[in-house]
């Protein structure tokens, strides 16, 4: 049977479109019936399903407790509004014009599955399926284009028909849907945001109610969601308590949760990292990626449609309806809404994923750089890794949609070429594109070069400054920061270097972008006049527009291949760091067993890396199984360098295992090291460490360390803060500290690497008996010790020498045997108490006054530098938060940077370039729309020639630009750098003990690096892009001069805008900066506490700190980047529809009263208003957020200076001091005005060439005399003269160069022992091998191949305490200066090397004058004279034996303690 014969004759008109024959089948119908079909089958699958499950999908429901959003039932309405408008276009056809559309029909029978399904999955509570997204998608691209071809006027056959009123109405509709695709139906369940590592229950009952989350799709859209926030913002300085939680997504915790367990998945090792983060992020980065490809789409529609718009503008008829231009002008605008709109969610997208990587990344680093021992990776490298490839890694983000979107872009502009020119102009086009990309090329791969370049020389000089920081005390003492400032300053000349090359080869890439748009348009419009394709205004100007557009992936592709280049460097950084072998086999922590056996040492031998340039011939060898029984006090001693500290180690697991059995240890274990470890904070919370307060726990321990007078004396108490590495504090009362950390631990196990070194000896005695036989009676304690007084109490004794254990026993056993290294050692110990001879006198009242001297002792501890603490009262308020400035980044920041090169002279001509480019690129662009207007209206040579001519022209000045930037960029740069560390290194001692180096580093290395190559280019791209704008905006104006009294006004708004915005985001900017120095003083002070930490399994709360940090960076990044979103969004819309209403304007205008070239020009130029306004706001705002960068440097260019390094009219003799006396005239000194006096009123005489040991109870102002004499605090009154002279009459300089001193803590440099010796390089190796050889080092140097060549690695770390305070005397004695101050120096060395070390002092100093401060009385005991202080005050002052016949003097009391302590048993 004929189909026509299915239908009753009298219908046959009604129905005859639906006669087979007749359909008219295309593209869309075969759309339309596919997804009928994938619809139809999802919804048979679910109904069997249903039927199937129905009990559990029942009480899934009943059990879900989650909202719907209102973009959710905004999908639904949208379907089912859809549905309608396609049923009742039906209807309409049917009734009205008899005839029914297949089309039409199979569009609504699609939307009535589609809206069905969407009602179905919101009852069910479930996620939209994957085939209804894919239709939301292919409908809403499909109807774009059935849209473009309608105003287009153009037919693809039959492959595509034109759009009806429905597609039409529908457009707006489509592109909510498929933004809404992705977006998951209920509050509480976006599966985006879940770690893998979670359950879904868990996540959803930790959701931290944040202002984002909470937000709904249109305050998303519109950011409206920030406005409580900029409600604050302007009444009062945000804080960050003002500031909502970030989402959970892009919480440290969850991030880093993602990533690890992408990591725990891969088994490629080569790529293990990148292939980790793409698997974390690939679904918020598929989001993103549709709206990169939506942005991209809409940025196309002007350049495809503009050639319409001109056509209609030429078109000479007044009477032609204005309904189509209005109409083309309507779709402009929601092309450029959605562009607009579609490139903030694009960004922002891109800035939370950025956000989300950086937090995972630098949890990782944080969590490997807990677990192992930093031998190889130096703090300042580690440091480097979180403050630059991290972030490098983040900002990769906004670039990683370039390598997809690029072809798109190519071939979205080779559509429209075609279109307007034909096939051969538009390989042409693409065959210059290429050109210009392929020319890019090594230009990019010599950028990737000598970027790499420029960070291996900023890690250099990252890494010295952040040891000459640490440093700064000594350097300052020694008056050698002049040479490391000097070293830094050729570190940065290194650097500067690399970055000339690499801002003038910046300079040829953006001569390249700017000037590839002329030479593919000169290559275009060539071909066209060579092959004679007609060319009118229209066609020629959308050529111009999409060549515009052209020019960003053009750019984009050397920026790309640099950025991916960077990536890589970067992540095969962190890779290398994350996914190093542990160099170290950790000792696991066993259970208390019931047995007594605490500690098993089994044969073994250990070492550091064998390849590790540091630790080369060193091993701790033990040879004898060794069982330590609980409660046991085990002390180790032996030599300088014999290897007690390394056995500590390797009993801790610190140092790698090469061979043997593994180390037991059984319960909880505390460590106490030599170096001591503080952290910045209160007194209380480095004693808690993270227990809890148990209030006569505290006060046992803290009176049992000597610690209660201190606490007393402070300004707030256990509540006083301590500055960075424990700065403000002495020697003793960091060891005190510890050890009181270490105790109120209560662990089973106690390691004690020489806690008493650091104190006097009443206060080690006291600590001793309380400690040790008391608080500690029932532990386990391992102790090292030089005091051989403290062996006796021993269980057990190990006597280490050259590595190994070479006895082990009793102490009453070992001294027995008379060959033996402890009896060696004893000997030496009574050596020294020989040099000690109270008279009969004395001896007889000794029992006595000893003890009552010692429970004395007991509540007068406290250590001197107790009123500097007092002094740094502030602390909590000046040190834990960084000062910044508020309100308005000052014009004179802006001047100042402006004008630090050449005085500003290039910046006019900078900006003549620009201006001259800009009306070049304009008259040359007009010149070829005039030409094409009207046939034979100049002959093509002529139309060609003057357009390259121009055009060219236009290039040369974009060169000149370029190259004038990056001169100004780089002596700015250096000028800041010069001002902000010189400023540094002439700051006095207080700057560094109340500033974190991190606070100092930071403006080193992040605001450095933005100084570098971010803001002169930020801040000239403003400039650049204002000078576009206004040329615009003249342009338009000239066509329609309504336009101006309407940029005005919009104009007024975005200024209103601007500042409604700003005093928030200004806030924000500062806190961004101040918010991620503390995370890299948390990583700095936990490498350097590593082993500490993992000894008190403290890993967790280190942790949970880093990560709270990292949020609260994360939380104010967040926001910063959204605020400029919410501004854009705004701005955008306003010269959005400036754009519409020229648009308006010019179809309404009379015919005859317009240029249709210089219309078409406008419009081709209004293109990209919204896109360079935007570009102007970005500029303006991210330059006042940039410049903050240049305010924190300019703010340390103007720190209060020391007194001047020299005075010239005031310099003393070239061979002053030569008899070396020094006089003290009345000397008062304090630290603060409103604080009390440390020394009051000192007046006496240290003759020449003699030997002074200075004494008294600790806190009577030993420590403040010698920083007096070194003009670290400057007296309040009175004077010290040296040898006539008036210190503080000659220049810092002239003064520290002419003193020698050894401080408490010995101070090495990573480097060479010759240049740790002599870093100066003023002696000869003969002359340092002569002090070596004195100094007790020369055999242990002569051991490495290497020898005066051997390395040093940072801090020292390759050398005993003891050993590096000997290459501290070393040091000092090569100088041979008169005057010789010893604070302390021998305190870490054992009694055996302290008397060969006396000796050597006594012989080489014997025409100097030696001021010698000391715990140890037979080091001052030989000496000339000794003065006691006391409080501030002078006790006593005359030699030795002169003192020691009055057995009441209070040096006496003094020697009878030392006495008492050292002879006990």
């Amino acid at each position: 049977m004929a189909p026509s014969s299915l239908f009753h004759p009298v219908s046959e008109g009604f129905f005859r479109v639906l006669q087979l024959p007749n359909m008219d089948i295309n593209f869309k119908v075969l759309v339309n019936v596919g997804f009928f079909i994938v619809l139809l089958t999802w919804i048979l699958v679910e109904f069997f399903k249903q039927r199937r499950t129905r009990g559990d999908n029942l009480s899934e429901r009943m059990n879900f407790e989650g909202g719907i959003k209102v973009s959710t039932k905004m999908v639904v309405v949208i379907n089912v509004v859809t549905l309608v408008l396609y049923v009742g276009f039906c209807v309409y056809n049917v009734w009205n014009l008899k005839i029914l559309s297949f089309e039409s029909l199979t569009s609504a029978m699609t939307w009535a599955l589609s809206s069905s399904v969407t009602c179905y999955v919101v009852k069910i509570h479930k996620m939209w399926p994957l085939g209804v997204i894919m239709w939301w998608f292919v409908y809403g691209v499909l109807d774009v284009v059935m849209v473009f071809l309608y105003f287009d006027k153009l037919e693809f056959s039959n492959l595509v028909s034109q759009a009806n009123f429905v597609d039409i109405a529908c457009l707006p509709l489509s592109i909510l849907l498929c933004f809404n695709a992705f977006r998951y139906p209920y509050r509480g369940a976006s599966g985006i945001d879940e770690p893998l590592l979670q359950k879904e229950a868990e996540f959803e009952a930790n959701v931290v109610d944040d202002a984002y989350s909470k937000a709904g799709i249109w305050s998303k859209l519109t950011f409206r969601w920030l406005n409580p926030l900029f409600k604050k913002g302007r009444v009062k300085k945000i804080e960050l308590s003002d500031i909502p939680s970030i989402p959970q997504s892009e919480a440290a915790n969850n991030a880093a949760a993602l990533l690890e367990e992408s990591l725990s998945k891969q088994k490629n090792q080569a790529s293990l990292l990148p292939n980790a983060i793409f698997k974390a992020i690939w679904k918020p980065l598929a989001v993103n990626a549709f709206f990169a490809g939506v942005n991209t789409i809409a940025s196309y529609v002007g350049p495809f449609l503009i050639t319409n718009f001109v056509n209609f503008l030429s078109n000479k008829d007044d009477n032609s309806s204005s309904y189509h231009g209005l109409i083309l002008a309507f779709i402009f605008l929601s092309a450029k809404t959605v562009e607009s709109l579609s490139q903030r969610q694009w960004y922002f997208g891109a800035q939370r994923i950025g956000i989300r990587v950086r937090a995972a990344l630098t949890v990782l680093i944080y969590k490997k750089s807990l677990s192992i021992k930093y031998s190889g990776n130096s703090t300042g490298k580690i440091i480097n890794c979180v403050n630059v490839d991290v972030d490098r890694i983040g900002d990769f983000c906004w670039y990683v949609h370039g390598i997809w979107l690029l072809p798109v872009q190519v071939a979205l502009a080779l559509v429209i070429l075609y279109r307007n020119l034909g096939a051969a102009p538009s390989f042409a086009a693409l065959f210059a594109t290429i050109l210009v990309m392929v020319s890019n090329t090594p230009l990019a791969n010599m950028q990737e070069s000598l970027h790499s370049k420029i960070m291996e020389a900023k890690d250099s000089r990252i890494k010295a400054t952040s040891e000459t920081l640490k440093s700064m005390r000594v350097l300052k003492l020694h008056s050698w920061e002049p040479t490391f400032l000097k070293k830094i300053l050729q570190l940065r000349e290194t650097e500067r270097s690399w970055l000339k090359k690499y801002l003038y080869t910046c300079s040829t890439v953006a001569f390249l972008f700017w000037a590839s748009p002329t030479l593919v348009s000169v290559v275009t419009f060539g071909v066209c006049i060579v092959l004679k394709t007609p060319l009118s205004s229209g066609t020629v100007l959308s050529a111009l527009a999409t060549f515009r557009i052209l020019q960003e992936p053009i750019y984009n592709l050397p920026e790309l291949i640099s950025m991916v280049a960077q990536t890589k460097v970067s992540v095969d950084r962190i890779h290398d760091f994350i996914c190093e072998q542990e160099n170290m086999q950790l000792v696991k922590q066993h259970p208390s067993k019931d047995s007594n056996i605490a500690i098993e040492l089994e044969q073994g031998e250990y070492a550091w890396d064998e390849n590790d340039q540091y630790f080369e011939s060193f091993k701790v060898k033990i040879c004898d199984k060794i069982r330590i029984r609980k409660c046991y006090k085990v002390a180790i001693c032996g030599s300088v360098g014999s290897g007690k500290s390394s056995l500590l180690c390797s009993i801790l697991g610190e140092i790698p295992k090469i061979s043997g059995n593994n180390i037991k240890v059984y319960g909880s274990k505390a460590f106490v090291p030599q170096s001591a470890w503080i952290q910045t904070g209160t007194i209380r919370e480095n004693i808690l460490f993270g227990k809890g307060l148990d209030m006569t726990l505290y006060e046992n321990v803290v009176e049992g360390c000597a610690l209660t007078r201190d606490i007393e004396m402070w300004a707030d108490g256990d509540l006083s803060v301590v500055g960075e590495r424990g700065m403000n504090l002495s020697g003793g009362q960091k060891q005190r500290i510890q050890l009181a950390r270490a105790i109120y631990n209560e662990s089973d196990v106690y390691f004690l690497d020489d806690p008493f070194s650091a104190v006097d000896a009443h206060t080690g005695a006291h600590m001793f008996k309380k400690c040790m036989m008391e608080l500690l009676s029932t532990k386990t304690v391992i102790y090292v010790t030089h005091q051989l007084e403290f062996l006796e109490a021993s269980d057990l004794v190990l006597v280490m020498k050259n590595g190994r254990i070479v006895q082990s026993g009793k102490y009453k056993d070992l001294i027995a045997e008379t060959t033996g290294e402890l009896v060696m050692q004893m000997a030496a110990h009574s050596q020294s108490l020989n040099q000690v001879k109270p008279p009969k006198k004395f001896n007889k009242s000794y029992s006595s006054k000893g003890y009552h001297q010692e429970n004395q002792s007991e509540v007068d501890v406290i250590e001197e530098k107790v009123h500097y603490l007092c002094h740094r009262d502030e602390i909590p308020e000046k040190s834990q938060q960084e000062e910044t400035e508020t309100g308005r980044v000052k014009w004179h920041v802006y001047s100042t940077f402006a004008t630090c090169a050449f005085r500003g002279a290039l910046v006019p001509l900078i900006l003549l370039c620009q201006v001259l480019f800009q009306a070049l690129q304009m008259a040359s662009n007009y010149w070829i729309a005039w030409g094409t207007e009207e046939e034979d209206r100049v002959s093509k040579d002529k139309l060609i020639g003057i357009f390259a001519l121009m055009s060219g022209g236009s290039s040369i000045f974009i060169l000149g630009r370029a190259v004038l930037l990056s001169t100004i960029a780089i002596e700015t740069a250096q000028r800041l750098f010069q001002g902000m560390i010189t400023s540094v290194f002439r700051a006095p001692l207080s700057f560094f003990d109340s500033t974190p180096s991190s606070r100092i580093l930071n403006r080193s290395s992040t605001d450095q690096s933005i100084v570098d190559t971010d803001i002169p280019y930020r801040l000239a791209g403003l400039a650049f892009a204002l000078i576009q704008l206004l040329s615009i905006v003249v342009l338009m104006s000239n066509v329609a001069w309504q336009i101006s009294v309407l940029f005005l006004v919009v104009l007024a708004i975005s200024i209103w805008y601007q500042a409604y915005y700003i005093t928030t985001a200004r806030e924000l900017a500062r806190m961004v900066g101040i918010r991620k120095a503390p995370i890299l003083h948390h990583f700095s002070e936990s490498i350097s506490g590593a082993s500490t930490i993992r000894c008190f399994n403290q890993e967790d709360r280190f942790m949970n700190r880093n990560i709270s940090l990292i949020d609260d960076y994360s939380r104010v990044a967040f926001h910063n980047s959204s605020t400029m979103e919410w501004l854009c969004v705004r701005i955008n819309f306003l010269f959005n529809l400036v754009f519409f209403l020229l648009l308006v304007i010019l179809v309404n205008l009379p015919r005859s009263a317009i240029d249709p070239s210089l219309a078409g020009l406008a419009a081709t130029y209004g293109l990209n208003l919204n896109v360079l306004q935007a570009w102007v706001i970005w500029n303006l705002c991210n330059v006042e957020n940039k410049m903050i960068s240049v305010e924190r440097i300019l703010q340390y260019t103007k720190i209060p200076s020391e007194a001047p390094l020299v005075i010239e009219n005031s310099r003393p003799e070239p061979n002053w001091p030569v008899n070396g006396k020094i006089e003290l005239h009345n000397l008062h000194v304090q630290y603060t005005p409103s604080l009390p006096k440390v020394l009051k009123g000192i007046t006496c005489t240290f003759e020449g060439q003699k030997k002074i040991g200075v004494v008294g109870r600790t806190g009577s102002g030993k420590s403040t005399l010698i920083q007096a004499l070194f003009r670290v605090v400057e007296p309040t009154e009175g004077q010290i003269m040296i040898d006539g002279v008036n210190i503080s009459s000659v220049g810092l300089h002239d003064l520290r160069s002419r003193l020698s001193i050894i401080p408490q803590d010995p101070t090495l440099f990573q480097g060479t022992m010759r240049s740790n010796l002599d870093p100066l390089q003023q002696h000869s190796d003969h002359e340092i091998w002569e002090v070596l050889n004195k100094c007790q080092l020369a055999e242990g140097a002569r051991q490495d191949h290497r020898q005066l060549d051997a390395p040093v690695a940072e801090d020292g770390e390759n050398w005993s305490v003891g050993q590096r305070q000997l290459v501290c005397l070393a040091r000092v004695l090569l100088q041979k200066r008169k005057i010789l101050v010893l604070d302390e120096a021998t305190a870490s060395v054992d009694t055996a090397t302290d008397n060969v070390i006396q000796k050597t002092i006594r012989n080489e100093t014997s025409n100097c004058t030696v001021i010698t401060v000391a715990h140890r009385i037979p080091t001052v005991i030989d000496n000339d004279l000794v003065l006691v202080l006391d409080e501030g005050n002078i006790v006593e002052y005359d030699s030795p034996a002169q003192l020691l016949k009055d057995s009441s003097s209070a040096f006496s009391n003094l020697v009878a303690e030392f006495m008492r302590r050292s002879t006990k048993g």
